[in-house]
């Protein structure tokens, strides 16, 4: 092996090592880094618009961004989620109190239905109304004590929080501010062809524009009408159904889901008009935000087939909590994009070969 083959080696694995090690040192501050970068490409069209406003002043342009990110974004997100935890506490005060009993509203829903009906629900094993109670009561308790313990955890550790966000609030200041000069850094680093990284490169970017706009914007959407439709009702916890509801707008007619059985609920009890209050409006107001809104937003952008989509997202929040929601279908839509450049060299290596 000659001296220059062997300098080069080590000094691959010396970039190796470096490398790993820079980044395990910032593993621990993870997901305000990685949701720095998701905002500086969310909010980079904003920079440069006011770049230009402010003659191209860049610190000024990338402070005003930040302050914008803060309103529209973060600070009503904080609200939200103040909010929410201190109605899941209510909630589950009200069900270990006995004052939130879904094994009763059950019970009141099996006696509304016709005897032909009951019957059969009956010879089906579904009318056992101990067992349900227990089981819904149950489940109830321990999600709204999961949220009541996150809460308790981030006010335990609200000095981490704050050095999180503002660690989040910097990178995205810097990151706007040298994020041309970054990326091109980056792009001349990686050892592919200028074409394979110009389309890794702008897939990364759409891709994480389009889960947050479509995705993000339309659950938000979804849960905001359905939480301000469960509270015009007055329904219990409506922002924690929101909530839940724009969760579940990841499955398919998921927020249904929730305000299908709520609707069936009030049928049964003979209050006619909420229940049918709730099938029109879930129907077409929440129902159709996904067909209308989606494509608005996202439009041919992010050519990822929807089952991709689901499975990766769910795969993500599984695997990395809710960072997950973005890192997942950015995963997905990477592994495509790559077998298709994969693909489509192999085959023009053919070509010439034969």
């Amino acid at each position: 092996m000659s001296s220059a083959h062997f300098q080069q080696k080590s000094f691959l694995i010396l970039l190796l090592v470096v490398s790993l090690a820079f980044g395990w040192l910032l593993w621990p501050f993870f997901g305000p880094i990685f949701w720095g970068t998701v905002l500086a490409i969310i909010f980079s069209p904003i920079y440069r618009r006011l770049l230009n406003i402010v003659h191209q002043r860049q610190n000024l342009a990338a402070f005003a961004t930040v302050l914008l990110c803060l309103v529209i974004v973060i600070f009503p997100f904080l609200l939200i989620a103040i909010s929410l935890v201190q109605q899941a506490r209510i909630i589950y005060q009200s069900i270990r109190s006995g004052e939130l009993n879904f094994g009763a509203y059950f019970q009141q829903a099996m006696d509304a239905l016709p005897p032909a009906i009951f019957n059969f629900l009956n010879r089906m094993g579904l009318t056992n109304f101990y067992e349900l109670n227990d089981l819904l009561s149950n489940e109830a308790l321990q999600g709204s004590q999961i949220i009541a313990a996150e809460a308790l955890n981030i006010g335990q550790n609200a000095f981490e929080f704050v050095i999180s966000f503002g660690i989040m609030l910097y990178l995205l200041f810097f990151l706007l501010r040298d994020g041309t000069v970054l990326a091109a850094k980056i792009k001349r680093a990686i050892p592919l062809s200028v074409e394979h990284k110009r389309q890794l490169f702008n897939k990364f970017t759409t891709v994480v524009r389009a889960t947050v706009k479509g995705n993000i914007t339309v659950a938000t959407i979804q849960g905001a009408l359905g939480g301000v439709m469960f509270a015009f009702l007055g329904i219990k916890g409506a922002l924690l159904w929101g909530c839940v509801m724009a969760f579940l707008s990841l499955l398919p007619a998921g927020s249904s889901l929730i305000w299908g059985p709520v609707a069936i609920y009030f049928l049964l009890t003979g209050v006619i008009w909420k229940g049918i209050t709730i099938i029109i409006f879930g129907i077409l107001v929440i129902g159709l935000i996904d067909n209308i809104l989606r494509p608005l937003l996202v439009g041919k952008d992010i050519r990822v087939p929807d089952y991709v989509v689901f499975i990766s997202t769910l795969g993500g929040i599984a695997l990395f909590g809710p960072n997950g929601f973005v890192i997942g279908p950015v995963l997905a839509a990477f592994f495509i994009v790559v077998w298709d450049l994969f693909s489509t060299q192999t085959i023009k290596e053919n070509k010439i070969n034969f």
